[in-house]
């Protein structure tokens, strides 16, 4: 199984995450949502697959293009 990095396109902070490790999630589904200058801002699935690791925890800060998240196919 090929994982697929779900990463932060912006640096903010994790606001909310929306699913747990061994949900299945379709392809541009919510992962978690990020806080950036007072914007919420949605991390979505690149791909269709069962999440395998949240990297992150609520109100972690977070840098542009750090890993959040794992999606096995």
């Amino acid at each position: 199984m090929a994982a697929g990095e779900v990463k932060a396109h912006i640096a903010g902070r994790v606001w909310k995450i929306e699913v747990q490790v061994g949900a299945q999630v379709a392809a541009d589904d919510a992962i978690l949502i990020l806080e950036s200058m007072k914007t919420e801002i949605p991390v979505v699935a690149p791909k269709a697959g069962k999440v395998a690791a949240i990297r992150v925890a609520e109100n972690d800060d977070v840098s542009e293009g750090q890993i959040l998240a794992e999606i096995e196919s």
